[in-house]
């Protein structure tokens, strides 16, 4: 799941399903390779088995690393080169996109209400201002989740 920010950063999250909280967190380059985040992202310590994820992330090595794990991959699928994409395929990759959509809310979440607009030079500013406001985010999350259970 990736969220590109200006200036050459990408900020990679993993979240938990049932409540939507920030679990893991990567920031890296524009130039450097989605795929190689996922190890760093992925961990059994979430609720789920299943891991969600942008086509950017599927490889044959992450494949075999997420099924020597016990884990199911719903990563999608990418659009042959030059052809369309076939039929079985395009509902496959429309049916994960309404699960990843909870990650995509997180960014907006936070270039909407937090105002997130990273404009830093070197990537350790950039990683403390993406922390700061993912940490915000589950705080936000947290706030949610409370409230919910004291209005029953």
């Amino acid at each position: 799941m990736i969220a590109t920010p200006v200036f050459g950063y990408k900020s990679h999250i993993s979240i938990d399903r049932r409540f939507g909280f920030i679990r893991e967190a990567a920031v890296t380059s524009a130039s450097a390779p989605d795929g190689r985040q996922l190890k760093r992202l992925v961990s059994r310590d979430n609720t789920g088995s299943e891991v969600w994820a942008d086509s950017a992330y599927r490889s044959q090595k992450n494949e075999k690393w997420l099924s020597d794990r016990m884990l199911t991959s719903r990563i999608h699928r990418r659009k042959p080169a030059g052809k369309p994409m076939p039929e079985a395929t395009a509902r496959a990759n429309a049916r994960k996109s309404s699960i990843r959509a909870a990650v995509e809310h997180v960014f907006a979440h936070q270039k909407v209400r937090f105002g997130l607009f990273i404009r830093t030079i070197g990537i350790a500013r950039a990683e403390a201002k993406l922390t700061l406001a993912n940490i915000a985010y589950n705080m936000d999350r947290l706030i949610f989740h409370e409230r919910r259970i004291a209005t029953g």
